[in-house]
């Protein structure tokens, strides 16, 4: 692969202001090597198999955007210890039509963020899960559930853990190591 890999980017957050976001945002910039392209989730409707037939336009937008890309990065945080139902419905939306599955033979890389000290782990674990059964290439370590997320930020958004910031430069090597061990070929 000569250009730098092209990477969709999903945050599984809604909101404008989030940890998850912010967390993206900071790793975009640490991680020169990858070209981040995000790709929004909040239009897509709710998976309903009777839509198959004429996918409403945010199914196909995502599912292209997904196919187009070298490798994808989910960046979420936890709710209830598991996905946001966004997140989830994206990974479902993906997944479809049957046999025609965006996730499959894709590099994925995983990262979890939230204030409580588990960094949201279960919602690591429990995407892992969802991405493996659909054939995604999953970078196995390092593993990334980054804890009490809110502090890690300034009022403007900017990174201030330098521990932080040492992880996700780090993280963003082995991701691109990944993406060149298990993806596509130039």
């Amino acid at each position: 692969m000569t250009a730098k890999p092209t990477v969709a980017l999903i945050v599984g957050s809604l909101r404008k202001d989030s940890a998850n976001r912010k967390l993206a945002k900071a790793l975009v910039e640490l991680a020169p090597d990858l070209d981040f392209r995000f790709v929004e989730i909040g239009d897509l409707v709710h998976f309903d198999q009777d839509l198959e037939a004429t996918p409403p336009a945010p199914w196909v937008r995502f599912r292209e955007d997904i196919a187009a890309a070298d490798a994808a990065l989910l960046v979420t945080p936890e709710y209830n210890r598991g996905l946001p139902g966004v997140l989830k419905n994206a990974v479902d939306v993906g997944s479809r039509p049957y046999g025609k599955s965006v996730w499959t033979g894709k590099p994925v890389g995983v990262i979890t963020a939230a204030v409580g000290a588990a960094g949201g782990l279960a919602a690591n674990h429990q995407l892992r899960q969802s991405l493996t059964i659909l054939g995604a290439l999953i970078m196995p370590a390092p593993e990334a559930a980054v804890g009490n997320a809110l502090a890690l930020f300034d009022g403007e958004g900017r990174l201030v853990s330098d521990g932080t910031r040492t992880f996700l430069a780090g993280w963003g090597q082995a991701f691109t190591a990944w993406i060149a061990r298990v993806g596509p070929k130039a």
